[in-house]
């Protein structure tokens, strides 16, 4: 049988579960009511947004997403019908493809990205002060390390 958490760290999981929960789901009907945006359509158009030439291969924006392929297919697909993104040919090698940022994209972010930094100020960031900041920040850089490194085992290991 699997050893408890102990209540202490039980505690403090289910906090981080429920606060987490709640988090996301403020901020994205937040993000819905000024911008017409899901979380996953403004995370895209932040990280094309950021990238060389506003472009991405699929792969890598699903990486960086977290997503598999098949849901990054999706997602572009509807940001590419609104507009937001398009999907071109990779120029070095022509059997992949690029999400690419459109200027209407661009726009959209431009005028989302107030409303929804304020949405994190007011629901995370205003409530914490610098020491609590830093410390999340170490927590959750060390866990995103591990487990890229995990899942970067874990596919070696199942495509081997």
């Amino acid at each position: 049988m699997t050893e408890s958490l102990g209540s202490t760290r039980e505690a403090a999981w289910r906090a981080y579960i429920e606060a987490s929960q709640r988090l996301y789901t403020q901020l994205e009907e937040d993000l819905r009511a000024a911008s017409d945006l899901s979380f996953a359509d403004y995370h895209v158009l932040v990280l094309l947004s950021e990238a060389p030439g506003q472009r991405l291969r699929m792969g890598e924006l699903a990486n960086r997403l977290i997503f598999s392929p098949s849901r990054l297919t999706y997602q572009v697909s509807s940001m590419q019908r609104r507009g937001l993104v398009s999907k071109e040919p990779c120029p070095d090698d022509r059997r992949g493809s690029e999400a690419v940022l459109t200027a209407a994209g661009l726009l959209v972010l431009r005028e989302a990205a107030p409303h929804h930094l304020a949405s994190v100020r007011t629901h995370l960031m205003d409530d914490l002060d610098d020491a609590e900041v830093a410390c999340l920040t170490r927590v959750f850089d060390r866990l995103g390390e591990r487990l890229r490194a995990s899942r970067a085992t874990t596919s070696t290991h199942t495509t081997n």
